[in-house]
């Protein structure tokens, strides 16, 4: 976030005498190195004891480590909890005290030729089952692909040397083999659940270190889940068969046992998961969108039973996930409470909706970031996510969005701004608002769009709006002499219809100063697909925004947005992860202690039980008393700030004189825009291979652009659109 860039960090690295100058560089970067190193140390290890936990070697040095941890105060449980979520946890901890310490790259700094940066812009797949697939995930998929394939591999060839030296009827070894089977078909499934929750941990700590934007993130999450389900399905299943051929599989589905294995959690859990397997799917997802997401809220479901299911000790492996999650959760639980000042609202010709939503001055962000918003006069339940089209740079205490009229959810909020008077001053007691809570904002933790000199920005429909933001924002730069590498942009936008180009109007809005083209060279080319020719009101298409409908609307007990977010002040998002977690283990140590073990409790169950209420108990009490202090904390900032800061920039900007984005556009008619003669051209004409490319839109468009940055290897970076591509449905 742009925080990051603003903060001084903790390590000095300037301002030194000339004398010390070279060690007060060196040591800041030898720590960085030290930090960094550490952490993929202890991931990479992690990895490896996953990856190789089926052999004999690694499952005799994991017993040997038990049996030697055993009788601590934590018992088997700390044993095994220490050894696969303990590792995600300290590396979190690390990356707390890394961001704290570096709070930001210079990006001129960067050279985008690293083969790290390659690696996660590079498309390898383009048109397939994942979509646009970088080398870095790429290589991801095969990763996990592996470990599936080799552990499935290396358990059945234990399996039937086991069962071999049986000395049972082979009807007997048969069920033997298929419940030995469902049973190393689990473990696999929790060593998977284990990664499932980390990239949907919006704020997490782990995705700001590694710089992968939430809407990025999902994708992995969405792939994980359809792997992890197919697990658990098969592992449920071997279980199935081999009771119903046994002849008594409703007496072992209804089985709830205290030493071992509950069965009838681990159904209730898996009918959980399936019900959100299945409405993930990507034809029930798009066409019923309200049903995918009030089924997915069944994870509670499906985590609290899975643990009695299983009990502490098997849970606790992949219980660092799942406790990042529920960190994150609460947190954004305790943002979205607030309701949020909607500054104004604006019905554009082209169907689309802006909304202005009021943002403290210290709650920054990066242009490409997105909010989820929540409008309690249409759902109380739904929040749906929308890129910002606003600069941080255009004002320090708003923030804009557009979203595009395509579903009932978005068509009542145009309806009910619609009915606003236009003139707020007039006071009626039935006139329409808007009760809005925000979570967020989530984006990049690096300004992406400032590391190239030359950039291609290519959007379908109301996919140009984030670009709006990156242009507003390079511009500020320049105007107010900020660091900024681009000094080539171009604009690809792909519409249906020649009324939707009006959006240009929300540019002409922010009052740029015509003077940063002075620098900048801008392109728009607009290829409207579904004309064959200019209309005749041609000439006025921009201006015809000038009719849209704008109304104050101001929510009579609403805010500004918290800035209780995860990827807000770092440093209490570090407090409140380390009181949290080291809460939960001072909290389940004393249960353990003076509970567990002097009443004797062995049922599976209910230490599982017990285990997930400190997990909750630690975040929701300890967690939530950081939250509490944190808020008067931001309280206290933002109304010592508010005298301070009253935004200068209106006044600043009425004496210069603003750009024309209109006279920029070159628009096409009833054709779509050929990629391959745009990029070459660009770069022939820039004379430079250091192109950026980023894109938002369908995943047709996507793969198009994906195509070409691999043919003329052009760097890329597929920003996922964040907006309701198809009614309530949108693609991530």
């Amino acid at each position: 976030m742009a925080e990051l860039l603003a903060r001084e960090p903790l390590l000095p690295k300037e301002k030194l005498s000339h004398g010390s100058g070279k060690a007060a560089s060196f040591l800041p970067s030898l720590a960085r190195l030290g930090l960094k190193s550490l952490m993929w140390a202890i991931f990479l290890v992690w990895v490896a004891a996953i990856f190789f936990f089926p052999t004999e070697s690694v499952k005799s040095l994991f017993s040997r480590w038990t049996k030697l941890t055993e009788q601590t105060v934590f018992g088997i449980t700390g044993s095994i909890f220490l050894v696969f979520s303990g590792p995600i946890l300290v590396i979190a901890l690390l990356a707390f005290v890394y961001m704290i310490a570096f709070p930001g790259d210079d990006f001129k700094k960067k050279s985008p030729g690293l083969p790290r940066f390659r690696l996660w812009t590079f498309p390898v797949i383009v048109d397939g089952p994942f979509g646009v697939v970088s080398a870095a995930e790429f290589i991801g998929i095969l990763l996990f692909s592996s470990y599936v394939l080799w552990t499935i591999i290396a358990y059945t060839m234990e399996n039937r040397s086991l069962i071999s030296k049986l000395l049972f009827p082979s009807n007997i070894k048969l069920y033997f083999f298929l419940e030995l089977t469902g049973l190393r078909l689990g473990s696999i499934g929790l060593f998977c659940l284990a990664f499932l929750f980390l990239p949907v941990a919006r704020g997490s700590i782990l995705l700001r270190l590694i710089d992968i934007p939430f809407e990025h993130a999902t994708r992995y999450h969405v792939w994980l889940g359809h792997l992890t389900m197919a697990i658990f399905t098969l592992h449920g299943l071997f279980y199935v068969i081999s009771w119903a051929l046994q002849g008594h599989l409703l007496h072992e589905l209804m089985e709830w046992k205290d030493i071992g294995v509950a069965n009838l959690p681990g159904v209730i859990s898996l009918a959980a998961g399936l019900l959100m397997w299945i409405t993930s799917l990507h034809p029930v997802r798009k066409n019923y969108f309200e049903l995918f997401f009030y089924t997915h809220q069944l994870y509670v479901i499906f985590v609290v039973f899975l643990a009695l299911h299983v009990g502490d000790f098997v849970f606790s492996i992949a219980a660092g996930a799942i406790f990042l999650f529920v960190l994150d959760r609460f947190l954004r639980f305790c943002q979205s409470r607030a309701t949020v000042n909607i500054l104004s609202a604006a019905c554009h010709p082209c169907g689309t909706v802006e909304l202005v939503l009021s943002k403290p001055a210290n709650l920054r962000y990066n242009a490409l970031s997105f909010v989820f918003l929540q409008v309690r006069e249409l759902s109380w339940l739904q929040w749906h996510p929308f890129s910002v089209s606003s600069s941080p740079m255009d004002g320090k205490h708003h923030l804009s969005i557009l979203i595009k009229v395509l579903g009932e959810w978005t068509g009542r909020l145009r309806d009910i701004i619609s009915k606003v008077p236009e003139q707020p001053q007039i006071s009626i007691p039935s006139q329409p608002k808007i009760t809005a809570s925000v979570e967020g904002p989530y984006g990049h933790e690096v300004p992406y769009h400032l590391m190239y000199e030359n950039l291609i920005l290519v959007a379908g429909g109301i996919g140009i709006s984030p670009f709006f933001a990156i242009i507003s924002d390079i511009c500020r730069r320049i105007t107010e002499g900020k660091p900024w590498l681009p000094k080539n942009v171009l604009i690809i936008w792909a519409v249906k219809k020649s009324k939707e180009l009006s959006l240009l109007s929300v540019l002409n809005d922010q009052a740029i100063s015509s003077s940063c083209f002075n620098t900048l060279q801008l392109d728009i080319v607009a290829y409207v697909t579904q004309e064959s020719e200019a209309p005749l009101e041609e000439g006025i298409i921009i201006d015809a925004d000038e009719n849209s409908k704008c109304s104050s609307l101001f929510t009579t007990t609403g805010s500004s947005m918290s800035c209780l977010v995860g990827t807000g002040n770092n440093i209490w998002s570090g407090i409140y992860f380390a009181v949290s977690t080291f809460g939960f283990v001072l909290l389940y140590g004393l249960v353990e202690a003076y509970y567990i073990v002097p009443r004797a409790i062995s049922a599976w169950w209910y230490r599982g039980l017990l285990f997930t209420i400190c997990m909750v108990a630690s975040v929701v009490f300890l967690g939530g008393a950081v939250v509490f202090f944190w808020h008067l904390w931001e309280k206290h900032s933002n109304s010592a700030r508010s005298t301070e800061d009253d935004e200068k920039e209106p006044t600043l900007r009425n004496e210069t004189t603003t750009a024309d984005f209109a006279s920029m556009l070159t628009t096409q008619y009833g054709r779509r825009p050929d990629f391959h003669d745009l990029f070459g051209s660009f770069a022939k004409k820039k004379g430079s291979v250091d192109v950026g490319v980023i894109v938002c839109g369908p995943p047709g468009l996507q793969t198009s652009v994906a195509k070409e940055c691999r043919s003329q290897n052009i760097r890329g970076r597929w920003n996922q659109p964040v907006f309701h591509f198809n009614s309530h449905s949108f693609d991530l």
